[in-house]
């Protein structure tokens, strides 16, 4: 007579819910087994055959938002020539060629203490920002015309809601183009644990995964910003890192500890922007010419991203 074989319970069936859970308790415990037992197996192979390893490695690529993205047409080849001849002729190719960029700083009428606190943590991070507190009877293209005429290369106006900082915007002097930005995740240089201190030195750049012509322009928009000379002494780094159109801001200070390891040590402040709207020209949110502006109907896919 043959053994009868018991079949495998689902714990999805089972309506007792202290048996479901002895069931499903057991069931990971097996999985748990198996996996650890594979994982021996295949550890005792590679050891015999290196190999079987190095294929292993060569071919587990995990999937990740970037490498599993749309394909998007504006994506810029690493050697696009046709970008390359119009990046030479923009609005900031003078400022890759030695001028030194000059930027102005201003928020809203009468803005609250955690505004100016930010504003003075851009101030740190910015070589030769300067701040100019915006009372009540200027209006911003009073003060678009006041930087044209003194001759600033930008203009950042940090607006609030809540009495808190909201949103960026960014005006390129004296033509444009002019971005808006969301502002999140706002945190301070001493609310950072372990933070180090700021100097006066010219940091140095890093722009990741601006890989579209929108995002070639923003990068190029934020780039503009900082002289081009960087103070390699200072051993000081702003990173704007792109990752699905947020684009997170961090500073630190980096130090060699042999010829291999380098130490990082956050110095501060640390947010988030997104990018509202591209603007052709100066600053006119009625007339002006929008070169991207975000709609919730351009989400169709976590998977499609615009910078």
């Amino acid at each position: 007579m043959s053994e009868r074989r018991v079949p495998t319970a689902r714990p999805a069936d089972i309506k007792n819910k202290a048996k479901r859970e002895e069931i499903y308790g057991k069931q990971r415990l097996e999985k748990a087994k198996a996996k650890r037992q594979r994982r021996k197996e295949l550890k005792r192979e590679e050891a015999e055959n290196p190999e079987l390893k190095e294929a292993r490695l060569r071919e587990n690529i995990p999937a990740t938002q970037e490498n599993t993205r749309e394909f998007d047409e504006a994506v810029v080849a690493e050697e696009d020539e046709e970008v390359a001849k119009d990046e030479e002729d923009d609005e900031f190719a003078q400022y890759f060629n030695g001028q030194a960029p000059k930027v102005l700083i201003t928020t809203t009428p009468n803005a609250r203490s955690k505004t100016v606190s930010f504003v003075k943590e851009l101030v740190s991070v910015i070589p030769d920002l300067e701040y100019i507190k915006r009372g009540k009877k200027f209006e911003l293209q009073q003060i678009i015309q006041f930087c044209k005429n003194r001759e600033y290369t930008d203009l950042m106006v940090v607006t609030e809601d809540h009495k808190e900082p909201s949103h960026l915007t960014l005006i390129h002097l004296p033509e444009g183009p002019t971005a808006h930005f969301r502002l999140t995740s706002i945190k301070g240089g001493k609310e950072i644990s372990g933070h180090a201190r700021a100097t006066s030195h010219y940091p140095e750049l890093i722009l990741n995964q601006f890989t579209t012509r929108l995002g070639h322009t923003i990068g190029r928009m934020f780039a503009a910003l900082f002289p081009q000379v960087p103070e390699f002494q200072g051993r000081q780094a702003v990173t704007f890192h792109n990752q699905r159109d947020f684009i997170f801001f961090r500073r630190h200070r980096y130090v060699f500890r042999s010829g291999k390891r380098v130490d990082l040590q956050e110095i501060g402040p640390r947010f988030t922007l997104r990018l509202r709207w591209l603007q052709k020209g100066l600053y006119d949110p009625q007339n002006g010419e929008y070169e991207w502006a975000y709609k919730a109907d351009l989400e169709t896919s976590r998977r499609r991203v615009f910078l």
